[in-house]
C-alpha cells in the first residue's frame, strides 16, 4: 500500500483507547502488505505500554471490515481457551467502542496490544524452533476445532482453490499478453502435466474426506510468537487471512517455505531440495499441536497439502510472469520466473520423496488413530 503520512498515522492513533499519551512511534516488522507501527504510550498512572497500529491494505483486502470481523470472532473464541493473555492477540477498541477506525480517505486502522516477552523469527534457528512453530499452528487448529468455519467471511475468494488457480494460469498462457511464453515452455509444460493433481484436495472435500476448518493461510514461522525465555510457542499472529479452508494447506504452506533447503527465489536449482528431517519434525509438531483433532484421512492428505501449495505457488508466480508481473513485487525482470522455477523444482523433490512423505504421514496417522 502507499506510504502513509505521519499526520495520517497520528490522526488514526488518536481515535483509540490507549489510556495515556503517545510518546513515540516507529515502523515495525518486515511485512509487505499492511503499514505497521509500534506505538509507545505513557499511561495516566505513569506506567508504560506498547501497541501495534496497522493500516489494512485495501488493495489486498477490499472489504476490511470483514477482515476485522473475522479476527474479532476468532480471537474472542481463542481467548476462552487461553491460559494467559499473551496467547491471543487483543484488539484495542476505538473511543467509540469499535474494533477499527476508518479515516476520511477510507483507510482502515486497527490497534493490537503488543505481545511482550516474545520473539518472532524470520527463519528457525534450531529444529526446536521449527517444531514450536508447527505446534503453534497445530494448536490453532485444536483450539478452533469446535468453532464453525461457516461463521467467517471468505475475505479472499478462491484463495486456495487450486483448480481455479490452474484455470487462471491457463488463461495467462493462452493470452500471453507480454509474449513471454516462448521463454518458459518447460515450466508451462510442467504445470500442465499436473492438471489432474490440482483437483485432489477439492475432490477430497466434496467426498467428505477433508473437512472445512478455520485456517490461517499464511503459516510462515514469522507469524508465530515464541516466548523469549522458554522459546516455546506463545501465539499465532497476522490473522488477516483467517477464513474457511483446509488444515492440509496450512500445513503445506509451512513445508513449502520451511522445509526447502533454498530461498524462495534461489537461482541455483541444485540448492533446492526437500529436507525430510524438517518435514517430519514439522509434521510431528503440527500433529502434537492438533492433539488428535485431525482425522486419519486428513492426516494422510498432509503430503498432498505440501505438494499442492508448492505447485499452486509456482503456477501463480508463472502466471504473473506471463501477465507482466502485475501482482507480486519483483526486484528484476525475470524474478517471478526464478521464483516459479524454485517452486517447481521443489515439487519435483517432493515427488522424488513421495513414498517417504506418505509413510511418514501414515506413521503419525496411526499414532493419533
Amino acid at each position: 500500500m502507499r506510504k502513509l503520512t505521519m499526520e495520517q498515522i497520528r490522526n488514526a492513533i488518536d481515535h483509540f483507547e490507549l489510556g495515556g499519551e503517545v510518546t513515540g512511534m516507529i515502523p515495525h516488522g518486515n511485512g509487505h502488505i499492511n503499514a505497521t507501527n509500534k506505538v509507545m504510550v505513557t499511561r495516566w498512572d505513569g506506567s508504560e505500554a506498547l501497541y501495534i497500529l496497522q493500516a489494512v491494505n485495501g488493495d489486498v483486502f477490499p472489504r476490511p471490515l470483514e477482515v476485522i470481523e473475522n479476527i474479532r470472532r476468532v480471537t474472542d473464541f481463542l481467548r476462552t481457551k487461553a491460559k494467559e493473555p499473551r496467547e491471543v492477540l487483543k484488539l484495542v477498541p476505538t473511543l467509540d467502542r469499535k474494533d477499527c477506525y476508518i479515516d476520511d480517505n477510507g483507510i482502515c486502522f486497527r490497534v493490537y496490544c503488543f505481545v511482550t516477552g516474545a520473539v518472532c523469527l524470520e527463519r528457525p534457528e534450531s529444529m526446536s524452533d521449527f517444531y514450536q512453530a508447527a505446534y503453534a499452528f497445530g494448536k490453532f487448529q485444536r483450539d478452533l476445532s469446535n468453532f464453525s468455519a461457516e461463521q467467517l467471511h471468505e475475505t479472499l475468494a478462491d484463495f486456495h482453490n487450486t483448480p481455479k488457480r490452474f484455470r487462471d494460469f491457463s488463461k495467462a498462457v493462452d493470452e500471453d499478453v507480454c509474449g513471454r511464453a516462448e521463454t518458459c515452455p518447460q515450466e508451462i509444460a510442467f504445470v500442465q502435466a499436473r492438471e489432474a493433481f490440482c483437483s485432489v484436495l477439492m475432490d477430497a472435500h466434496a467426498e467428505g474426506r477433508l473437512p472445512l476448518r478455520v485456517t490461517h493461510n499464511d503459516t510462515k514461522i514469522n507469524n508465530v510468537m515464541l516466548d523469549a525465555a522458554t522459546r516455546t510457542a506463545l501465539c499465532v499472529i497476522d490473522l488477516d487471512t483467517v477464513m474457511p479452508g483446509f488444515s492440509v494447506t496450512d500445513f503445506g504452506d509451512s513445508i513449502r517455505f520451511g522445509a526447502n533447503t533454498a530461498a524462495e527465489d534461489e537461482k541455483d536449482l541444485s540448492k533446492v531440495s526437500l529436507d525430510m528431517d524438517l518435514f517430519e519434525e514439522y509434521l510431528r509438531g503440527y500433529l502434537d499441536g492438533c492433539g488428535g483433532k485431525l482425522g486419519e484421512e486428513e492426516i494422510m492428505l498432509l503430503p498432498e497439502g505440501a505438494k499442492m501449495m508448492t505447485l499452486e505457488c509456482g503456477m501463480r508466480f508463472l502466471a504473473d510472469y506471463l501477465q507482466g508481473d502485475v501482482y507480486f513485487h519483483t526486484d528484476y525482470a525475470d524474478h517471478n520466473l526464478v521464483r516459479c522455477r524454485t517452486q517447481l523444482r521443489l515439487v519435483e523433490c517432493m515427488e522424488e520423496h513421495w513414498d517417504e512423505m506418505k509413510a511418514c504421514a501414515a506413521k503419525y496417522a496411526k499414532k493419533y488413530r
